[in-house]
C-alpha cells in the first residue's frame, strides 16, 4: 500500500540472528533455500526497517517477483544492494497468469522472492495466488517478517489489540460502502481499513453515521514516515477535522460494545430503513442483534425520522 521512501542511510550488510535453516546455534549468515519461495515484507517508510535476512535474500535470489519492479530497484538503490537475478513483475492484473511459471521456477531449484510495494505480501497487496500456487504444488514457501501498517496502527491506536480484524478498502460506490459498515456495526473486534487520504473524511463521515458518532477511533498517516501523526478520537470528531489529510492513511476503529439502550442504536435501525427495510422489521432486527427492545427501538427511530 506505502512506498518507502528515502529518508536514510543505507542498511549494514545482513547478518541472520536466528538461522533456523543451518542448524547452528550462533549468527550466521542467511541463505535461502534453493527450490523455494519467499514473501517478503519491505519497509512501509523507514527503510532502516528492512531486515537482514530481507536483505539477504534480495540480494541472493535467482528470480525477484515485484509488484513493482521500478520500486524493487528503487528500494535495492536505498539499501545499496544490487538485486539477484532475473527481475520479474507480479501484481494484480497479471499474478494469475503468472504465478505458475515462477512456481515452475521453484520447483526447478530458483530461490524465488516475492515483493510487495511495501509492507507485507497478501495483505491488501498481491501475494495471495503466489502463495496458493506454491502450496498446491508442494513448493517450500515461507515469509520474511517485517513492517506492516495494519499492525503499527493497531499498537498506536490506543484501542483493544487483543481481538481485530483487517477490513482493508471500504467499496468505492456509496450504497455498498454504507452496506459493507452496517455488516460490521456489531463486530466486537478492533476493525482496521486502508483508505485513500482524498476520501479519509467522507468515509469518517460514514462511520460516524452507521457505527455511531461516539465510537472510538485512530487516523493513523504516513505511519514510519518523517511526518507521521495520530489522531485519536471519536469518529465524529476525526471527521470533522480530517479534510487536510495528506499521505497514506489507516483508520482503526473500536469494536461494538453491547449496549441495551434504544437511543444508542437508532442509527442501525434508520440504516436498515433506508435500504428498503420495513420500520418495525429493522428495529426487530436491531433488537435481536443488540438486545434492546424491539418497541423502544420502534419509537426512537419513527420520532428521529
Amino acid at each position: 500500500m506505502e512506498a518507502a521512501t528515502d529518508q536514510t542511510h543505507p542498511a549494514e550488510p545482513a547478518q541472520a540472528s536466528s538461522p533456523t535453516t543451518h542448524g547452528g546455534r550462533g549468527p550466521q549468515p542467511y541463505r535461502q533455500d534453493p527450490g523455494s519461495i519467499l514473501l517478503a515484507a519491505t519497509p512501509i517508510g523507514d527503510v532502516r526497517d528492512a531486515s537482514p535476512r530481507v536483505i539477504a535474500a534480495l540480494e541472493e535470489a535467482d528470480v525477484v517477483a515485484a509488484e513493482d519492479t521500478r520500486r524493487a530497484l528503487a528500494l535495492a538503490s536505498r539499501l545499496g544492494i544490487k538485486l539477484g537475478g532475473r527481475l520479474i513483475a507480479l501484481h494484480d492484473h497479471n499474478e494469475a497468469e503468472k504465478a505458475a511459471g515462477i512456481v515452475e521456477a521453484a520447483r526447478g531449484g530458483a530461490r524465488v522472492v516475492f515483493v510487495s510495494d511495501a509492507g507485507m505480501p497478501t495483505v491488501s497487496d498481491p501475494g495471495f495466488r503466489l502463495a496458493c500456487a506454491a502450496i498446491d504444488a508442494g513448493v517450500p514457501l515461507s515469509v520474511l517478517p517485517g513492517p506492516s501498517a495494519p499492525l503499527v496502527a493497531l499498537a498506536l491506536s490506543g484501542l483493544p489489540s487483543d481481538r481485530f480484524a483487517f477490513e482493508g478498502f471500504l467499496p468505492r460506490k456509496d450504497g455498498e460502502a454504507t452496506r459493507y459498515l452496517q455488516d460490521l456495526a456489531t463486530d466486537p473486534h478492533t476493525l482496521i481499513f486502508f483508505e485513500s487520504p482524498r476520501r479519509a473524511a467522507a468515509t469518517l463521515t460514514r462511520m460516524a453515521e452507521v457505527l455511531g458518532g461516539d465510537r472510538r477511533a485512530a487516523l493513523c498517516r504516513e505511519l514510519t514516515k518523517d511526518y507521521e501523526e495520530v489522531r485519536r478520537g471519536t469518529l465524529g470528531e476525526l471527521a470533522e477535522g480530517a479534510d487536510d489529510i495528506l499521505g497514506e492513511v489507516t483508520i482503526v476503529v473500536a469494536g461494538y460494545e453491547r449496549s441495551a439502550r434504544a437511543e444508542d442504536h437508532v442509527g442501525a435501525v434508520l440504516a436498515l430503513a433506508a435500504e428498503g427495510m420495513r420500520l418495525k422489521d429493522a428495529a426487530a432486527e436491531v433488537a435481536a442483534a443488540t438486545g434492546a427492545r424491539k418497541n423502544d427501538l420502534y419509537k426512537a427511530a419513527l420520532a428521529a425520522k
